[in-house]
């Protein structure tokens, strides 16, 4: 299946230690070679880099790993194609505005009988992906619940939005990743983790390549980075691996609402 990664920054912060690692695995370390995409957010807007090529392949991807663009949000992913071709427009992270705002996803897994469950009419897949079809149907019931205009409160939206991946966990393996920018929701059905670092910061090492990077040279006592991953990206600090059902909601890095089964 595919792997995700994902990063919520109190301060701008670069994501080439992370992204090192997770490109590892699109052909070296893993058989995910059916494409990867990332997305970093800069204010209310963001940027996108996506390639059909594997990761570990990618001169786009070499391009991310040589160039430190500092988001306090990123939503990356690797793709292991099961429904849908090998294409650009298939391949992750998908992004949507709603409410004066992009909102990107990502999925890791594999649905089925979804067809009939996924109907949306404001948003429309582009692709044949199962992934951006359940997109579609999340940011249609959202608008269907809350309206055009965006509510004040808005964790009450990812506490619905928690209700809806519930609904398609029931269809197959549904990992998620999920941001408005400001927030970043991460929802797990088999396989995903966290690691939040803060002071006092110390070295890591990526389990998938000979890279080991000290934070605290690299930080400031008062920075707080979050990373998400599919599986802990290195073997020396110790991550939090989210049970079937359980999400987390961070914002600037700190964990601000979850829900355990």
């Amino acid at each position: 299946m595919c792997e995700l990664l994902a990063m919520s920054a109190n301060v701008p912060t670069d994501i080439v230690f992370s992204f090192t690692g997770l490109a590892q695995r699109g052909g070296v370390t893993g058989p995910h070679v059916d494409g990867w995409g990332i997305t970093f957010y800069e204010g209310k807007g963001n940027r996108t880099f996506k390639d059909a090529r594997p990761s570990s392949e990618s001169h786009v991807a070499q391009l991310i790993k040589s160039y430190p663009i500092k988001s306090e949000v990123v939503v990356s992913h690797i793709r292991q194609a099961n429904r849908g071709c090998v294409s650009l427009e298939n391949t992750h992270p998908f992004t949507r505005e709603l409410w004066g705002q992009y909102w990107t996803y990502a999925h890791n897994g594999q649905l089925s009988d979804y067809e009939q469950k996924f109907v949306s009419t404001r948003f429309t897949a582009v692709g044949d992906t199962d992934s951006e079809m359940a997109f579609c149907w999340i940011m249609d019931k959202v608008v269907e619940k809350f309206g055009d205009k965006a509510p004040n409160d808005r964790l009450a939206v990812y506490h619905y939005i928690s209700t809806l991946a519930d609904e398609i966990r029931a269809l197959g393996v549904f990992n998620m990743i999920l941001s408005d920018g400001e927030h970043l929701m991460s929802y797990c059905s088999n396989n995903l983790c966290y690691i939040t670092r803060r002071a006092p910061f110390g070295k890591a090492k990526l389990i998938d390549t000979d890279v080991v990077i000290d934070f605290d040279k690299e930080t400031t006592p008062n920075d707080v980075v979050t990373v998400i991953a599919t599986r802990p990206l290195t073997n020396n600090e110790q991550w939090n691996v989210l049970s079937p059902g359980e999400w987390k909601l961070f914002k600037k890095g700190e964990l601000i609402s979850s829900s355990a089964p």
